[in-house]
């Protein structure tokens, strides 16, 4: 089983995770939490976070991105680096995050 590690160091993720109410930053840190006890496999499918690939989106290394859900307003974007869980920037809408 291979431990998911968390990246939290993109700038723009930052920048939203410190604009977030309160209520919000703890959901995105319990989902946050869960992530690290599962493996990949159990990550892509569990159905509380709904790991979706965004087609349209791609890293500039061309790493595929995906999106996440942390709450039922808010969802977040990251990619996948060996072991880490790149964190990239959180989404008020659902819709944000395939833009």
């Amino acid at each position: 089983m291979t431990k998911i590690l968390l990246d939290m160091n993109e700038e723009e993720f930052q920048n939203s995770l410190f604009n977030l109410e309160k209520l919000e930053q703890r959901a995105l840190l319990n989902t946050l939490k869960k992530i690290t006890k599962l493996n990949w496999e159990e990550l892509y499918q569990d159905k509380g976070i709904r790991w979706e690939l965004i087609t349209s989106q791609k890293t500039t290394k061309g790493r595929d991105i995906y999106s996440f859900r942390f709450s039922k307003k808010y969802r977040g974007t990251a990619y996948r680096e060996n072991n880490y869980l790149v964190l990239l920037d959180l989404f008020v809408d659902h819709d944000g995050a395939y833009t």
